[in-house]
């Protein structure tokens, strides 16, 4: 197919003048992206990194305390030589405890430090508030910086980092310790410390270990941070002592940073929205591309006053051209180009009504000759059987079998009153079915050993087909089928419907066909007429697809149990309701 796309090869034309600057002005912006981006992830990180190394450091400082308590003289004479009278013992214990305050203090951060008498269930310690539990003289001894939750009594929710040397060192368990020099602090020093790191910034750091509740800062966002744990568990981020990973949350993508704890195991991690990393440099580039855009939509519409005065009449033109060509005779050409096309227009429009015309006239006369050649097929259908059973009349009346008689006139009269009339073509499938009853009974009255059974759901019954389409197929039925049979046999007609087709299937329990013949007679409808082809058989299957199209006709199949099916097979009309499953009517 041969077309002209003026218009879209200039448009093609002012794209390609346009995209080497854009793509310099792409690569450009990249780069520049791209160095901005680095620069800003490696200051984040080694921000982190060294507000890590602050939090290290305070976290060592404490992590001395224990053992500069077990060596101090004041402490070591208590343990070793305890006071005999009481005044004394509590003196000693006054001074005990004022040295751990002091000691308490010297660290930025605010700390407890207590001395743990297990045996005798004493606990000294700077905080005076610190109550004597199960916890302090029972269970492990916390040789390593451990996180736990306040027991009952103290803030509800309140968690610390606990840290503890036992005397002797080996012993694991407090019961098994004449002391445990104990020092704990709580998570308000890490957010504070998170704060501080925050103020003024566009980011949301925490601290998190897998298993634990994390410590988020003051003005964290614990719904969010809970979603980011999730995607770090799932992308398992924190295999690594530090790094960096874009990862997007809901709608945005964020700049996750992590650092891994020498001295607690924890991640110090921090998040920031990505986007406004790098949107100065998106806006500039944005405000670039809306100038190019601006220069591309000047051309297009400079190139489309070409096109309108002389690239789109010639598009019509040639698009009504091809639907001529695909058989659309009514194709018009409905535009006005108010210059020299207009001329052109009004030759073709004069040319498509003459040809539309001219094949109106072709296709009616071809009409009149199709149904001229379905009335002369109808009236080949074989007559014969009416000789028998004028002869079944004569001798019934002979033997003065009255009953006989009258069944036989009446249906042989009705079924002629049927077959002569050819003033409608159209008829039910209701009047086909009385038809071929009336024939079964003039059938079963001469022989006495045709049985018959005809089921055919009564919402088919209204449907519309051509006259005379049954009874030649349930007479081939007799002939070939039952006749041969010194016992008779028995036809079954039966309706069903599916998505495309309604299907009428006329069986009969006779000696069947052989699987080649079978062949062969299925493919001579497809052939022109001859003596070899059953004529009522041929005229049924052309019937059928003159009227209906497509795969409309008749179908042969030899039934498993023995016998013989023909299906008469036409289209379902758009008007039609279309089946409902069987499952579907159940429910």
């Amino acid at each position: 197919m041969f077309k002209h796309h003026t218009f879209r090869k200039m448009v093609l034309l002012l794209f390609l003048l346009l995209l080497p600057i854009l793509i310099l002005y792409s690569v450009s912006t990249s780069t520049s992206t791209e160095v901005v981006r680095k620069q800003i992830e490696t200051t984040n990180l080694n921000q982190l990194t060294f507000l890590m190394n602050q939090l290290d450091t305070n976290v060592e400082q404490l992590s001395m305390f224990p053992v500069l308590l077990s060596y101090d003289p004041y402490i070591r004479e208590y343990l070793d030589r305890r006071p005999a009278l009481e005044f004394d013992a509590r003196n000693a214990e006054y001074r005990i405890m004022e040295k751990l305050s002091l000691q308490s203090v010297s660290n930025g951060w605010k700390n407890d430090l207590s001395v743990i008498l297990p045996q005798e269930r004493r606990n000294l310690s700077s905080n005076i508030f610190l109550m004597d539990s199960d916890r302090e003289m029972k269970g492990p001894v916390y040789t390593r910086w451990t996180y736990l939750a306040e027991e009952d009594g103290s803030d509800k929710g309140g968690r610390y980092f606990v840290h503890e040397i036992g005397e002797p060192a080996n012993e694991r368990l407090k019961e098994s310790t004449s002391a445990v020099f104990r020092v704990r602090f709580g998570t308000n020093n890490l957010t504070s410390m998170l704060d501080a790191y925050k103020n003024g910034k566009n980011n949301d750091p925490f601290l998190y270990l897998p298993g634990e509740r994390p410590v988020l800062n003051g003005s964290s966002s614990e719904k969010q941070t809970w979603q980011l744990i999730d995607l770090i568990q799932r992308d398992a981020i924190t295999g690594s002592d530090s790094g960096q990973r874009l990862i997007k949350l809901g709608e945005e993508q964020y700049l996750v940073s992590y650092v891994k704890s020498k001295q607690l195991g924890w991640y110090l991690i921090d998040y920031t929205p990505y986007q406004s990393v790098i949107t100065p440099i998106t806006e500039q580039r944005n405000f670039f591309y809306v100038i190019i855009g601006l220069l591309l939509v000047l051309a297009v519409g400079a190139s489309f006053l070409l096109y309108r005065n002389v690239q789109r009449p010639l598009g019509k033109l040639i698009g009504n051209v091809q639907r001529i060509k695909r058989g659309d005779y009514s194709a018009r050409i409905r535009y006005q180009a108010k210059n020299e096309f207009d001329y052109l227009i009004f030759q073709f429009n004069e040319m498509a009504d003459q040809i539309q015309l001219l094949i109106e006239d072709v296709y009616a006369e071809k009409l009149r000759s199709r149904e001229a050649t379905l009335k002369q097929l109808q009236s080949q259908i074989n007559p014969h059987f009416l000789y028998n059973s004028l002869f079944f009349i004569i001798n019934s009346a002979a033997m003065d079998d009255r009953e006989s008689v009258v069944n036989m006139s009446q249906n042989l009269a009705q079924y002629y009153r049927y077959t002569t009339r050819v003033e409608n073509q159209s008829v039910t499938l209701e009047e086909e079915l009385e038809l071929v009853r009336n024939y079964l009974s003039i059938q079963n009255l001469r022989m006495g050993r045709v049985q018959f059974e005809i089921d055919v759901p009564e919402k088919m019954l209204a449907l519309e087909l051509p006259r005379l389409i049954l009874q030649p197929i349930v007479e081939n039925a007799i002939v070939h089928g039952i006749e041969k049979s010194p016992d008779g046999g028995m036809i079954t007609i039966t309706g069903k419907q599916d998505d495309r087709y309604n299907m009428i299937f006329v069986e009969d329990d006779g000696a069947g066909m052989e699987p080649e013949r079978l062949r062969d007679l299925q493919a001579e409808l497809t052939q022109q007429m001859s003596e070899e082809i059953g004529c009522g058989t041929w005229n049924v299957h052309r019937r059928l697809q003159y009227r209906f199209g497509g795969q409309s006709g008749l179908t042969f199949e030899q039934l498993p149990l023995g016998g013989f099916s023909a299906t008469i097979k036409w289209t379902r009309g758009e008007d039609e309701e279309a089946p409902k499953h069987p499952d579907k009517e159940d429910e």
